[in-house]
């Protein structure tokens, strides 16, 4: 049975690796600011979704496989700075458009699938996962504690996310000045690329 002390601990844990900035928040963050809070729904629903399914496929042995093969994590760290790189400079390349002021961050919000398959490729998120696995797993009953471990993690993510763009889309108004746009956006690409630091340190 999970103790109220691990729950209390592995929560603290998440919520520190949830809330504070990093690739996701960061993103929608900008997204709130650019789209609004509902139209950036479906780029936090995927983000959750993809983080579930990233942290329970690390805790059934996808992270055994890193650890034995080191090299692949290497890669997948090279592949996920890439990717935050490639979204930066959209970021920081974006124009305001002539409706109402907001800069659009390509064609629109990273929509579900494309927050969820990000997952995959963030540092971040495989980082925090193996971290906390290993920490709070206990060698017993390891599924029924991955499955719970994960599902209390998501829960706690999701808040965290909402909190991000909804600081995003209180800000919006302000935004409507378009050298205003053109600045925010410069300064969240430099916080996307910032967000990189401590994976590669």
């Amino acid at each position: 049975m999970l103790s109220a002390d691990l729950l209390l601990t592995f929560s603290l844990f998440a919520l520190a690796a949830s809330i504070t900035p990093g690739p996701n928040n960061t993103m929608l963050l900008a997204s709130g600011a650019a789209f609004g809070f509902r139209r950036t729904l479906p780029h936090m629903l995927g983000v959750a979704s993809g983080f579930f399914l990233t942290v329970l496929s690390i805790g059934l042995g996808l992270g055994a496989v890193f650890r034995s093969f080191p090299d692949l994590y290497v890669w997948l760290r090279y592949l996920g700075t890439a990717y935050l790189l490639y979204l930066a400079w959209r970021m920081a390349a974006s124009t305001p458009s002539g409706s109402g002021g907001h800069g659009r961050i390509g064609a629109g919000p990273l929509g579900f699938l494309d927050a969820a398959a990000f997952q995959w490729v963030n540092p971040k998120s495989w980082t925090m996962a193996v971290a906390a696995l290993s920490a709070y797993t206990p060698t017993d009953n390891h599924l029924v504690y991955v499955v719970i471990l994960s599902s209390v993690w998501t829960l706690i993510v999701l808040p965290c996310v909402a909190l991000w763009t909804g600081c995003g889309s209180l800000i919006r108004p302000v935004l409507d000045n378009p050298s205003r746009r053109r600045r925010f956006n410069r300064a969240m690409a430099l916080l996307l690329v910032a967000s990189l630091y401590p994976m590669w340190r």
